[in-house]
């Protein structure tokens, strides 16, 4: 566990490090000291497969000379060692082409107030290893109780907490901590020849949240063993229904498709449509890291900027697109706190919640496919067609008649999201990118020749 001394040292070491790269020549200069800690189990056929509890600390920064930018980072927190990483680094930037659009943010508002977004649960790092690993065992043992489960690909329970410390030459110094903790089984049925799999996992901020083992154990069960003696369908264009994970995969796509950097790169079909109906009306999106104790909040971004709430789409309109500070200069907007270390990142991005119950949807479908699982790749946000291989459950006269495998769906996500006719009312944020379930007024399913 990192103490509260050593939280405050963190603190004080990137406020002095931001210091040293200014005095030794540095226009600018953003840190990021991360530190933590992470336990994790992996059990299968109740035995201890994986077994990781350990500690880190990582600091990392980016400094600009004459519009020139280089980078750094290290795991050994020594000031002798940082000193050099910044010369080195400075004498990098001479070297790097200059960029306009590169740089801190000009202005930067106050960070929301971490502790009433929830973020941390001190209940996580007083719990015991062992505790933790019965978790795992515990879960595993319930689904192989059902005997119609015939192997195991295991079950695993993970605990992390993070200390966040920012800090840039523009003033701004703050921190944050925050945990998760994850509870998961995977599982096989079916024999030999016709083996199916699945599994089922719950994540959240807070241990009370997390899932019970005979939860995750009855939901990992039930999502394999419906795959069972699956049939093989026809090509042909029918709806299809979209659980939860699989719009949570679908909201994914878009959002790599609203990403600032896809639009002013122009690898994204969403180009220049700002102000452009690209869905259904009732269709809206947003991305939201201010929602306290959601998986995606923060207090602020990788650049500082605060987190906020952005309407995506709004009833079918193409409201804003997401960016961090570079984004946000080169398409001449602002950015939407969706930095991270990567570029940019969700937060909470999500589809909204409609009124239909996801029995109701099911019930309107005369003849298609329910979507549960996909497989492969085949996205391409430049025209934004889809094409991945499938697993599902076929539906006639609104009832589930059997399931169905060796397929492939495809389309296109803008038609996709203007041919939604009904979005369930049973959205649950159990990841960063979600949504609730919807139907797809037509897709095409690939499956055996006509």
């Amino acid at each position: 566990m990192t103490d509260g001394s050593s939280y405050e040292k963190y603190k004080d070491l990137a406020e002095w490090m931001v210091s040293f790269a200014r005095s030794s020549g540095a226009d600018e200069i953003e840190v990021a000291v991360i530190s933590g800690n992470e336990f994790s189990v992996d059990v299968r056929n109740g035995n201890i497969e994986n077994l990781v509890e350990a500690g880190s600390r990582h600091i990392g920064f980016r400094l600009r000379k004459d519009q020139k930018t280089a980078s750094a980072s290290s795991s050994d927190l020594e000031k002798d060692i940082l000193k050099q990483l910044v010369l080195n680094a400075l004498e990098r930037a001479q070297i790097a082409s200059r960029d306009l659009y590169a740089g801190l943010p000009e202005r930067i508002k106050p960070p929301l107030d971490a502790e009433s977004l929830l973020l941390f649960d001190p209940c996580i790092n007083e719990m015991d290893s062992k505790k933790k690993i019965d978790l795992a065992i515990k879960t595993e043992k319930i689904a192989l109780l059902d005997n119609r489960i015939t192997n195991s690909h295991g079950a695993g329970f993970e605990t992390r907490e993070v200390h966040t410390t920012m800090a840039n030459s523009n003033g701004f110094l703050q921190q944050y901590k925050e945990t998760f903790c994850s509870l998961g089984a995977g599982l096989q049925a079916g024999d030999t020849d016709h083996i199916v799999e699945d599994s089922w996992s719950c994540t959240k901020r807070f241990l009370h949240e997390i899932e019970s083992p005979e939860t995750v154990a009855k939901k990992a069960v039930f999502r394999t063993i419906r795959q069972l003696n699956p049939r093989k369908i026809k090509t042909q264009n029918v709806p299809v229904i979209f659980e939860p994970r699989m719009t949570s995969w679908l909201m994914g796509f878009l959002f790599s498709c609203v990403s600032g950097a896809a639009i002013y790169q122009k690898t994204s079909f969403l180009a220049g449509r700002l102000g452009e109906r690209i869905g259904n009306p009732f269709i809206t999106v947003m991305d939201d890291g201010t929602m306290p104790g959601r998986l995606g909040t923060t207090p602020f971004d990788a650049e500082g900027i605060p987190s906020q709430r952005t309407v995506v789409m709004e009833k079918g309109i193409l409201k804003n697109y997401l960016c961090n500070t570079y984004a946000a200069k080169k398409l001449k907007l602002e950015s939407t706190g969706n930095a991270d270390s990567g570029g940019i990142g969700p937060t909470n991005f999500y589809l909204q919640n409609g009124t239909s119950p996801p029995n109701n949807i099911i019930a309107s479908m005369e003849k298609g496919l329910i979507l549960t699982r996909i497989i492969g790749h085949g996205l391409n946000p430049v025209n934004g067609d889809i094409s991945r291989g499938a697993f599902g459950l076929w539906v006639e006269d609104g009832q589930v008649i059997y399931p169905v495998s060796e397929i492939a769906i495809s389309g296109n996500l803008g038609s996709i999201l203007n041919n939604i006719e009904m979005v369930g009312n049973d959205l649950e944020f159990r990841s960063s990118v979600c949504g609730p379930t919807v139907k797809v007024g037509e897709m095409t399913i690939a499956g055996e020749s006509n």
